[in-house]
């Protein structure tokens, strides 16, 4: 059972006459307290958005401060944990102090140094809870999915997207590899900086590079297909991020993106190995939709909710066969291709059932002309981005010919080059 989220300050120590002063002083502050004589009994209050602060005494038996300290810290390493240590024993403080403690104090304890600690800590810690929240309603809404890779996921860029690493988002087209990237960039600190995306395949020279990495200055980089920039330019990009790490000043933050498996891009000499040691010191790996079968029905009604509130039409019926030919299905598109399909039930058309075929429409809002031209122009710009105006890949993704395509592009004034940097 957690402790309310009200509580501001958990104090522990097994002096009972110590630890009633302590809370009698914290109480009168205005702080809301909660004292603690047994320290084994203290991790199963907490939880890793708590937003209090730990005060708790060096030594204790059963479970000393340190050890305590451990405990809490693997709920969360940012949960503030303030230590009490002996008069004089300033070498365990500095050792607390090491392994995670925000600040300590020593016997006997001045009040006025204590609510000093309290007043700076439990401020920041609220704030990074909130945050915290916020970021979480963000990624929830954009990275969908219930399943235990998602929530891990959103849990991962929520930890990562404060710091200033460089990292590497890997997987297939359409597993929502750029919305990370975004959301990344969106929750830093240099989230008011630019955010520049580039395709590794645009980058023929060095002096391209330099110039993205002019236009991302104060910001994040998105950088696409690493591997297909010239081996000097690599070689360029590993001493930019080697001078930034050294002189611990992060001009731009690179947040590279790749197909699965980017070790085979080393092995087969298209990625530098120093180039990969610095991209992927944090990694991201970005689930198919066929390692996440059970989201795959929730995806696929939020994805139909919203057509049909697009297109002004009631939510249709999903019978249960259907959701099993879903379920079944591979799902190579991934996200993408499964918005495709429930677009296309919203109007009418249903895929994946043997041979595709239609079901009724009523209640039509549209003439059907209009409604096949926006969901075609849907389509076409779907494959646009997925493929980052490769007018190739999008051919070959939807299966016509790049004459047609080039046609159908011009029908609905769509510019290939308006995708190019999107991936």
């Amino acid at each position: 059972m957690t402790m309310n989220n009200e509580t501001e300050i958990l104090i522990i120590d097994d002096d009972q006459d110590v630890l009633e002063s302590y809370q009698q002083l914290l109480e009168m502050s205005g702080y809301t307290v909660k004292a603690i004589t047994d320290p084994t009994q203290v991790t199963p209050l907490l939880n890793k958005d708590w937003p209090g602060v730990v005060v708790t005494d060096m030594y204790m038996p059963g479970m000393s401060g340190m050890e305590l300290m451990e405990k809490v810290k693997a709920l969360d390493p940012e949960l503030p944990v303030i230590m009490i240590t002996g008069h004089g024993d300033i070498p365990m403080a500095v050792d607390a102090l090491k392994r995670g403690a925000i600040d300590f104090l020593q016997k006997p304890l001045q009040p006025a140094e204590l609510l000093a600690l309290l007043d700076k800590h439990l401020p920041l810690r609220k704030s990074k809870i909130e945050q915290r929240r916020a970021m979480a309603q963000t990624t929830s809404a954009e990275l969908l999915g219930d399943s235990p890779l998602m929530i891990k996921l959103r849990e991962k860029v929520a930890q990562i997207a404060l710091t200033s690493r460089d990292v590497l988002v890997e997987g297939e087209n359409g597993t929502g590899r750029h919305t990370v990237t975004r959301l990344l960039h969106r929750h830093s600190m240099v989230c008011d900086g630019p955010y520049v995306t580039v395709q590794g395949s645009a980058i023929t020279c060095t002096a391209d590079l330099q110039r993205a990495m002019i236009s991302a200055r104060g910001g994040s980089l998105s950088l696409s297909e690493p591997q297909a920039m010239p081996q000097e330019t690599q070689q360029w990009l590993c001493r930019f991020l080697l001078e930034q790490e050294r002189l611990n000043k992060k001009e731009v933050r690179v947040l590279a993106v790749t197909g699965p498996n980017p070790e085979s891009l080393v092995e087969h000499d298209n990625l530098l190995p120093e180039l990969f040691y610095f991209l992927s010191q944090v990694r991201f790996q970005m689930p198919p939709m066929r390692q996440r079968v059970c989201d795959i029905a929730p995806l696929f009604k939020h994805f139909l909710k919203l057509s049909c509130q697009k297109l002004h039409k009631p939510m249709p019926t999903l019978d249960k066969a259907y959701i099993n030919t879903l379920n079944r299905h591979e799902w190579n598109g991934n996200v993408l291709e499964l918005k495709n399909v429930a677009e296309l039930y919203a109007i009418g058309i249903v895929k994946l059932a043997g041979q595709d075929r239609t079901k009724p429409i009523e209640h039509m809002s549209s003439p059907l002309d209009d409604l096949v031209d926006n969901y075609e122009k849907q389509v076409i710009e779907d494959a646009l981005y997925l493929f980052a105006g490769r007018i190739n890949d999008v051919s070959n993704y939807l299966q016509i010919p790049r004459k047609k395509l080039y046609l159908r592009m011009k029908k609905h004034n769509l510019d290939k080059a308006e995708y190019k940097a999107r991936g």
